[in-house]
């Protein structure tokens, strides 16, 4: 692979990602950085055809990249150009101020994303490693309810509201809180587990007709801290796109579990992924996304899933940005090791 075809196939995915149409060898070779004649720009179109990062749709088209094509055009060729200060601005104002609550910040930058990219985005929000119970509460909010109240030392708020049979005594309030404080407050999230609350229902067997609605809520409550939460915006956008099978997109809707194992975490930087490469269920499709963080833990993914043919040039910076913002914004303005995010490990 010399200069003169990386250029060749930076050209072609160019001008496939602003047409949607095969790219012709005269096209490449009327442009004013390429200076070669058709016929070299068809031999070294051929060879990366051979190499697999170009592919011929039919005997007299012009060519298309490939998910290989595409991803070394991400990876080595692409330069995309920095935000503008009013781009900023404009993802600054809708993804809201440092006091945004969580999930409202994330919700927030999906729906920046799909109006964007009038994509799908795509956000993971788990529980960190080391989050731990910080506190437990049962506070008593009208006749007959109570809301479960818990706090993470990573700043996570869950509440629920339970309605019991009949208000409870002091006495058996205290026995719960009592309870709860001395073996819930303090495990690590992670640590949260169904023997424990097996133990929770024999400690208060005595009064467990009073209080079965207060276990099962705070069971349902660590469940949500314990487990990934997987969001899908504007999905419907994707049938839209006449590259992607609305069938598969149906069904991908529909169930998008496989998703959860792509997004664990694991990786920094943006991550580009093609359904062509089995990723997951949408053929001629890509995901791209990044971690954001919190007090230096990961805290989640955020992205976006449309076709492959999509604007890399634009997209990239504004997921990179937002993540970015995000993670100063759940640290509280403190410095992220991440704010500089590597592109490496895409």
């Amino acid at each position: 692979m010399d200069e003169r075809k990386l250029k060749i196939l930076s050209a072609v995915v160019d001008e496939y990602l602003r047409t949607g149409e095969p790219v012709g060898s005269k096209i490449i070779a009327s442009m004013d950085n390429i200076k070669v004649s058709p016929a070299t720009v068809r031999s070294d179109m051929a060879v990366l055809e051979q190499l697999g990062y170009l592919e011929q749709p039919h005997t007299s088209a012009g060519r298309v990249p490939t998910f290989n094509g595409y991803r070394l055009y991400i990876e080595k060729l692409m330069n995309p150009p920095a935000l503008s200060e009013s781009e900023k601005k404009r993802l600054d104002d809708m993804l809201g101020g440092s006091d945004t609550p969580q999930p409202l910040l994330l919700q927030n930058a999906a729906d920046a994303l799909t109006e964007i990219t009038q994509c799908a985005a795509v956000v993971m929000d788990y529980a960190p490693k080391f989050s731990v119970i910080s506190k437990v509460e049962v506070i008593p909010t009208g006749k007959r309810l109570y809301v479960i109240l818990l706090i993470t030392s990573d700043g996570d708020i869950k509440n629920k509201v339970c309605r019991l049979e009949f208000d409870l005594e002091d006495e058996q309030l205290d026995f719960f809180t009592q309870y709860v404080t001395q073996h819930i407050q303090g495990v690590s999230v992670q640590d949260l587990s169904e023997e424990m609350f097996e133990n929770m229902i024999t400690a208060v067997s005595a009064y467990m007709i009073s209080l079965s609605p207060l276990v099962k809520g705070l069971y349902e409550l660590s469940e949500d801290l314990r487990h990934r939460q997987l969001t899908l915006k504007g999905g419907e956008n994707l049938l839209s796109f006449d590259e992607l099978d609305k069938m598969e997109v149906a069904r991908f809707i529909g169930g998008k579990n496989p998703l959860e194992n792509l997004l664990d975490g694991t990786f920094s930087g943006i991550q580009v992924k093609f359904g062509s490469e089995g990723s997951f269920a949408i053929g001629n499709s890509s995901m791209i996304v990044s971690p954001y963080r919190r007090h230096g833990r990961d805290a989640g993914s955020l992205g976006i899933i449309g076709p492959m043919r999509v604007d890399y040039k634009k997209i990239i910076p504004c997921i990179e940005y937002l993540t970015q913002k995000i993670s100063l914004i759940m640290s509280d303005g403190e410095d992220d090791d991440n704010t500089d995010t590597p592109k490496e490990d895409r």
